[in-house]
């Protein structure tokens, strides 16, 4: 998988990303989660099953394996 070497991309890649810049990059490609305040923001795509967007808050931080399937999710998009 091949992802730009850009800002927050690159960010993202590495899974240093804070939860709440983390959440804010959800929100802006899949729209506010249909599932928010339990300890899982989950959002809707629009296509069924993987790569799933559902995103979990560790410790302020955003957990590696959630950030590759956000990243697999954009690019399914096809907005990269």
């Amino acid at each position: 998988m091949h992802y730009p070497q850009l800002g927050w991309l690159r960010i993202l890649d590495f899974g240093t990303l804070g939860f709440k810049d983390f959440k804010k990059v959800c929100e802006s490609y899949f729209g506010k989660p249909r599932q928010d305040g339990s300890s899982h923001a989950i959002f809707k795509t629009p296509w069924p099953g993987d790569p799933r967007v559902n995103i979990q808050n560790a410790k302020g931080k955003a957990k590696p394996y959630q950030v590759r399937q956000v990243l697999q999710a954009i690019e399914k998009l096809g907005v990269m």
